[in-house]
């Protein structure tokens, strides 16, 4: 007579629950952030084409709607170059750990007071520990390509991501100074109760806004991807798949510090007025979201690109002067 093993049947039922939880939180997360980057890159496009008076994507679908999915179907079926006595796990992993840390950061994000993934109390920091491990995946990219143009895009981008890193580190303390927190929904709950920080601490605000342009390797700050100096940066060994994960990674930053900025500054998901409540509290966040999106491209399509002793002499002799001494004077009035 064979006996049952109840406890193996309980545990292997667990381990099953346990892995297709994961899998429909990663589905969750990951299609409306691929969606999200589909249109975005779309609606960037077209609005820089509007900006400079030409015509942008209008073929492929109506007014260009399917012009996203096109480019990643050629992207997918075009063939993969990996330079030759390069290694060749490296150079695919490289890619892989932008886009994973741009993916794994949504999970802390609450798109209300009861809509959100991973609740942390020390939500803030943990993001800002995983998006300071991005560096790597460039700096990988760029050693591992066995070329001078993307080591040197690699040592930029090294040089720039962890020096706006200390402004921002700053910039979070200071938030979780006047919020008394570091959960995400305790910052948008103080931000209820007083109001939001665009407005009571504006010029930090600001700063911060500068400070993500640079971290996200955006114009006027992509001295990584300067592509009339270093023909094309960390990047430029890559094509076909591996290249628009790249993309991918780049343009998930994107929205990811939009939507933090909004979570910080511009009160996440609260209505502006009272009588505009009745629209539902994750359409503001995502209305507030798009808006920053529409700054960035604004500014890309606008300002001409910095030098890089400009770059960096901004964010060391101006941006962490500054942070350090409107850090002193929020502790001495908290003391007082």
């Amino acid at each position: 007579m064979q006996y049952i093993n109840l406890d193996l049947i309980l545990t292997l039922v667990f381990i099953r629950d346990i892995i297709l939880y994961c899998v429909v939180l990663s589905l969750l997360t990951l299609v409306p952030v691929l969606i999200s980057i589909a249109f975005f890159t779309l609606a960037e496009r077209k609005i820089i084409a509007s900006i400079q008076r030409r015509r942008g994507p209008n073929v492929v679908g109506i007014w260009g709607l399917l012009q996203p999915f096109a480019d990643g179907l050629k992207a997918l079926i075009k063939e993969v170059v990996i330079p030759y006595q390069t290694n060749r796990i490296l150079f695919v992993i490289a890619p892989g750990i932008t886009f994973t840390l741009s993916i794994i950061n949504w999970a802390l994000i609450p798109f209300s007071y009861t809509e959100v993934l991973a609740d942390l109390n020390y939500g803030l920091l943990y993001l800002y520990a995983l998006s300071s491990l991005a560096v790597y995946g460039i700096i990988l990219a760029g050693w591992v390509s066995q070329s001078k143009y993307p080591f040197l895009g690699a040592i930029r981008s090294a040089a720039q991501i962890i020096s706006y890193e200390v402004s921002i580190g700053l910039i979070f303390v200071i938030i979780a100074l006047v919020a008394h927190s570091l959960n995400f929904i305790d910052i948008v709950f103080a931000q209820e109760v007083n109001s939001w920080y665009i407005w009571t601490i504006f010029p930090i605000a600001g700063i911060f806004f500068i400070s993500i342009l640079a971290e996200t390797n955006r114009a006027p700050f992509d001295l990584p991807e300067a592509e009339a100096e270093i023909v094309a940066g960390y990047n430029l060994e890559y094509s076909s798949i591996i290249f628009a994960i790249f993309f991918l990674g780049e343009y998930g930053n994107i929205i990811l510090i939009s939507t933090l900025f909004a979570i910080l500054f511009l009160g996440g998901w609260l209505a502006p007025t009272s009588w505009l409540t009745f629209i539902p509290a994750p359409l503001w966040l995502q209305l507030k979201t798009i808006f920053i999106c529409f700054i960035f491209v604004l500014v890309r399509a606008t300002l001409p690109r910095y030098r890089y002793d400009q770059l960096i002499d901004i964010c060391w002799q101006v941006f962490l002067p500054f942070n350090l001494l409107y850090l002193l004077t929020i502790i001495i009035i908290f003391l007082i």
